[in-house]
């Protein structure tokens, strides 16, 4: 009997020391991991987890694992590629974690025997003929034809009949100028250049085209495996777009993840499946001590008509429109660009209008970046755009040239006096941190070695394989790590060796007491070696932020750069007032309320004349701080829901910058009370900001009588309208309740003298 794919069953006590262990992974190659949204995974039912961009081949899965673990107490079983499942380490360790085994065609591919090309791209383009091939034995129908690689794509289409040796007919055509000028000789398959003529006509003599055929993969029993585990309750993790790659946007979406929700849903209808898209978000994903934030959309819930349509029939209509539904999904908490071009315009946009000096928390910036590749992709076009594009990449070109960075501009206003200061302070630093570097760098270095040349290598093969990726950097943080992993423990036993063994022939030259036995020493060794490694890492960390800051003050103090500096702080301040402007006069056309949700202060806009909410009569007024809300205009590109903010200075407090990260609404791990739906309507008289106030404090024997006296009153009311009620037959205890509660705390409604007319029902 052959064994299903979901042969590894899993056991919750082996899945948590595992994450465990490999947490310890994250916790060194990240600097900082930070979880936002994660209130919103439902803490029990089946859920699909689905995760994108893939940019860290084994990385993000253990990532994820981790954070919604920690947040959210759930466990996910992944859909793990075949072939990654045949390889030795990778595939024991996964196998732990009760994975589902999925069989992927282009994991198959095969180079074919003789050209193909495109005879009639007008009349027939699902017709492909051969020269030299032998299609009935090499290809299979429902199998794949795969084209070379262009520009990091290569087109791929289902064979949906073979004709002949020479002759087959295709599900779909191949689609896109470069597919089509691969097969009709209008494309120049080493630059992807187009030559002479429209893709859309054969251009004559042409002899067609190299190709591969990937074989049909029947995926009924992962489909089998999935169900199984969604009707169980459990939770399934995949990354649809199919595989890892380093590209700046989503690839197309595969039609599994659809499938699995829509059949799980067609079995059991009352099973309350959730879809959750995480959006993988990365700064420089493939670079040691790199951050990342997770983000989590709100859980998507299949609609019934989406399941009758999928039991109908008529399964790839419900397909298509679910699979819109998660792209859509994967897009709001993902930030995405045409192009790693754009990607960094949009960075130093975001840079340029963040306020000098004012350090943003991750997911701050993750949603400003998101927000201005929206604003960028609908006014791409605009004239303002075009200039204010051209001026940015100029900036950025002076800084290349300079060999500076954005925030370290800001030095070309020191003194001569504070940049000498400066320069000596960071040098003694850096020296100190150097020392306590070396052991660690000097011991640990045969694994540095080893990591970067063997994560090149890696890198270099998955490009080969691969028909999307650009430069491979997607495998690199996993190998970096993998090899880590296995090279790093046999050097600390080495090192732990060579201890123990000088300690039994010279006592390490007499300095060992006689009474210290040798397995003592070997205990010490495994301590004090990763100890070394992990003390070289912290001050090899903080020392390499110092070393890169030495660049502009020495520039600063050199005549002949120093005032390159001065005019470059210059134009970026100007640049900014432009970035600004442009933001601030093209964001309301695009986000209704722009000006009311704000992420960071406008630096060049005036504070806004703070609005002092209507205080009750009973609660006596009291000083309270300034908060940003009172003394600035709330900034950013709107469309969202923040409510942090800057001060009118354009800094940020340090209270709001890390230590009460939660009280900002962006990345808040509890949703805010939606300040519209108070109970009352005591503060919207005359405009006011109807915000809640505070309790007053009772410091007498004479405020508690008092508060005491309006309990009593108000029960009383209460009893009287009760009773009013039920003999009027209408009214009820949902009529009278909010009444009773006005009357005790002395709030009156619009409309009404003694506050019990014109209270509305709840």
């Amino acid at each position: 009997m052959a064994r299903r794919r979901d042969a590894f069953p899993m056991i919750n006590w082996v899945y948590d020391v595992w994450l465990w262990s490999f947490s310890v992974l994250v916790d060194l190659f990240f600097r900082e991991v930070h979880p936002r949204g994660s209130w919103k995974i439902p803490r029990r039912g089946p859920i699909i987890f689905v995760a994108a961009p893939h940019a860290n081949q084994f990385v993000d899965p253990l990532i994820l694992m981790r954070v919604i673990k920690t947040e959210a107490q759930r466990r996910i079983a992944w859909l793990i590629a075949e072939k990654s499942m045949k390889r030795k380490f990778i595939g024991g360790a996964a196998r732990l974690l009760g994975p589902v085994s999925v069989g992927r065609a282009l994991d198959s591919t095969k180079p074919g025997a003789g050209k193909i090309y495109l005879p009639d791209p007008l009349g027939d383009p699902l017709l492909i003929r051969g020269i030299g091939t032998n299609f009935e034995k090499q290809a299979e129908v429902g199998g794949l034809l795969v084209l070379p690689t262009v520009h990091g794509l290569a087109a791929n289409a289902e064979i949906a009949e073979i004709l002949g040796p020479e002759e087959i007919r295709l599900k779909k055509e191949f689609k896109g100028d470069i597919a089509l000028g691969q097969l009709t000789g209008h494309i120049d398959e080493e630059n992807g250049e187009p030559k002479d003529g429209t893709v859309r006509r054969f251009r004559g003599g042409y002899e067609g085209t190299s190709y591969k055929t990937a074989p049909k993969v029947d995926q009924t029993e992962v489909y089998n495996a999935v169900f199984e585990r969604l009707s169980a309750g459990g939770c399934i993790g995949i990354f649809p777009e199919g595989g890892s790659h380093d590209r700046t946007e989503l690839l197309p979406l595969k039609a599994g993840v659809a499938i699995m929700a829509l059949g799980s849903l067609a079995a059991n209808p009352e099973s309350e499946l959730k879809i959750i898209p995480c959006g993988m978000n990365y700064f420089h994903a493939h670079k040691f001590r790199s951050r990342a934030v997770v983000e989590f959309g709100s859980p998507i819930e299949v609609p019934r008509e989406l399941v009758d349509l999928y039991k109908s029939g008529d399964r790839r209509e419900a397909t298509r429109q679910l699979l819109e539904t998660i792209y859509q999904a994967l897009v709001a908490v993902t930030v995405t660009s045409p192009d790693y071009d754009t990607l960094m315009l949009i960075q130093a946009a975001r840079r340029l209008y963040n306020p000098t000096g004012k350090k943003l928390p991750l997911p701050m910036v993750v949603e400003l970046n998101r927000r201005l590749v929206k604003g960028y992709t609908h006014y791409k076009d605009d004239p303002r755009i075009l200039n204010l594009k051209k001026s940015v990449n100029d900036y950025n070109k002076q800084l290349w040239l300079l060999g500076v960075r954005d925030h370290q501009v800001e030095y070309a206003r020191f003194s001569i006096p504070k940049v000498i200061f400066t320069l000596i302070y960071r040098l003694g630093k850096l020296s100190v941190m150097a020392i306590g570097t070396l052991p660690g760098l000097v011991l640990f270095a045969p694994v540095f070695i080893a990591t970067k040349i063997i994560s090149i290598k890696k890198s270099r093969e998955a490009l080969a394989a691969s028909t999307v990726k650009l430069e491979g950097r997607d495998v690199i943080a996993t190998w970096k790590l993998l090899v880590a992993m296995g090279f790093a423990p046999l050097l600390y036993i080495f090192y732990t060796s060579l201890l123990a063994y000088w300690t039994y022939r010279t006592r390490v030259q007499g300095y060992m007491p006689d009474w210290v036995p040798l397995w003592l020493v070997v205990i010490f060794g495994f301590i004090f070696f990763p100890a070394i490694t992990f003390a070289a890492l912290r001050f090899g960390e903080t020392g390499m932020d110092i070393l890169k800051s030495l660049r502009p003050l020495v520039l600063s103090l050199n005549p002949t750069s120093a005032n390159t500096l001065v005019k470059l702080r210059q134009k970026r301040s100007e640049l900014s007032a432009e970035v600004t402007d442009v933001i601030n006069t093209l964001g309301p056309e695009m986000f209704p309320d722009f000006d009311s949700a704000r992420i960071i202060a406008d630096p060049f806009g005036e504070p806004r004349t703070p609005r002092t909410p209507r205080t009750p009569s009973h609660v006596p007024p009291r000083p309270r701080t300034p908060t940003t809300a009172d003394s600035s205009t709330d900034a950013s590109i709107g469309g969202g829901s923040s409510t942090g903010g800057g001060t009118s200075g354009g800094n940020l407090p340090r209270n709001e910058s890390f230590g009460n990260l939660g009280n900002i609404g962006l990345f808040a791990s509890r949703p805010q009370t939606p300040s519209s739906h108070s109970r009352s309507r005591s503060g919207s008289m005359g405009g006011s900001s109807g915000g809640l106030q505070g309790f007053s404090t009772i410091t007498s024997k004479e405020g508690l009588e008092e508060v005491s006296m309006r309990i009593r009153g108000a029960m009383k009311e209460r009893g009287k309208r009760r009773r009013r009620s039920q003999e009027g037959g209408s009214g009820g205890f949902e009529g009278m309740t909010m009444g009773s509660a006005e009357s005790a705390t002395g709030t009156e409604t619009p409309g009404s003298e003694n506050g019990v007319e014109g209270r509305k029902d709840i």
